[in-house]
């Protein structure tokens, strides 16, 4: 039996392992997929995240092999641009998903984390104990075997769609909002505003991020409403191709870009996460709950939400059950609320083009407000903590 058992070996789960195991628990990571393995991402890594992989002492592969990135560049319709750089000298890095799990689970690895990859989940095994129900573990599936993995901590961190999670009623999709996203990488395009920053296109009801990679390619991604009869699901290259075709400000710059490869469609994007009502298991990283971050900290709440998951885990394993659950609901609210608040008003902003345009005379006419906005949605707080 393991001390740990972690459900999803992304960044949550990678980093969870890595502080357990460094703290001398036995754990297990198992995935459904095989590393390395593509995930759709905006691929962009804020100096808030930094900051804490930096302090876990996972950062300089990342630093490396990564695209700096200095600022944020926000557009709106009719021509609206905002441009700020990251304060104090700050910067975040822009990494393929692929390459950046691997390292984080080769770190894992090395602190002495087992790791079990093309191996998928089925449920969690539940059990009752002194009239309460306890998770105690998960059954796994392999070529159409199952069996059992027992642990005196679970912790699921296995994405948006946690098997675990979703299985046990905890999480959920919510009515609103049902927004979809849609991903690729690009070669051959024209530089933007800055060829270092990251950048966001808000339009109507929609935004597009372009972020530099490694390689010489673009990521770009839309978020949008969708719905099954939109034909996204059939040609979302096409529909990608219309959006930068038809935006006055992507239009040239894409003009003579090629697909790297064909594109990813995820959705609907949020998901709300209950907290783990049961003993004997914890939440951590999408599995406990969602929504499309627009300033790239989407990475931060899953890097620091696995540390909050791991320290809970060794709270339990030493000291029982008894409010770990609450301590550690507690602590991620403290933690990411106001980013959550901060993220919600962003997101208002999207759909009023107005808003934009107004935002975009206010940062004129007040800088200083503009370099807080763009401080405080790369977590840069947090790097100067």
């Amino acid at each position: 039996m393991s001390d740990v058992l972690i459900v999803g070996a992304g960044p949550a789960g990678a980093v969870a392992g890595i502080v357990l195991a460094r703290a001398g628990a036995r754990v297990r990571i198992v995935d459904r997929a095989t590393f390395p393995r593509d995930k759709l991402c905006g691929d962009t890594v804020n100096p808030g995240t930094m900051a804490h992989l930096t302090r876990l002492g996972l950062s300089a592969e990342i630093e490396r092999r990564g695209v700096r990135i200095d600022g944020m560049c926000v557009t709106g319709e009719r021509g609206v641009a905002i441009v700020g750089r990251y304060p104090h000298g700050l910067t975040g890095r822009a990494i393929v998903r692929r390459d950046l799990d691997w390292l984080l689970l080769q770190h894992a690895a090395a602190a002495g984390c087992e790791i079990e990859t093309g191996c998928a989940v089925r449920r969690a095994i539940v059990v009752e104990r002194g009239g309460a129900r306890m998770v105690t573990g998960a059954i796994v599936g392999v070529n159409g075997a199952e069996r059992a993995l027992e642990a005196r901590v679970t912790i699921a961190a296995d994405g948006r769609r946690s098997t675990i999670a979703f299985g046990l009623g905890l999480a959920r999709h919510p009515v609103q909002p049902r927004r979809w996203a849609i991903g690729a990488y690009y070669e051959d395009i024209l530089p933007g505003l800055r060829s270092s920053f990251g950048e966001m296109h808000v339009r109507r009801g929609r935004y597009i991020g372009v972020a530099p990679v490694p390689g010489g390619c673009t990521n770009v991604c839309l978020v949008t409403p969708l719905h099954r009869g939109d034909g996204a699901f059939a040609d979302p290259a096409a529909l990608l191709a219309r959006e930068l075709a038809r935006d006055p400000r992507l239009r040239d710059r894409f003009a003579d870009a090629r697909l790297v490869a064909p594109p990813v469609v995820l959705g609907p994007l949020a998901v709300d996460g209950d907290g783990a009502a049961l003993d004997g298991l914890l939440l951590a990283g999408d599995a406990a709950g969602f929504i499309d971050p627009m300033t790239g900290d989407g990475l931060r709440f899953a890097v620091r939400g696995g540390e909050l998951a791991a320290h809970a885990a060794l709270r339990a394993l030493e000291h029982g059950w008894t409010g770990v659950a609450d301590q550690l609901a507690l602590k991620r609210r403290r933690e990411f609320g106001g980013k959550w608040r901060f993220n919600r008003v962003l997101r208002a902003l999207v759909a009023s083009p107005r808003a934009v345009a107004a935002a975009a005379r206010g940062a004129r006419l007040a800088p200083g407000a503009l370099r807080a906005v763009i401080a405080r949605a790369g977590d840069c707080d947090v790097a100067c903590a």
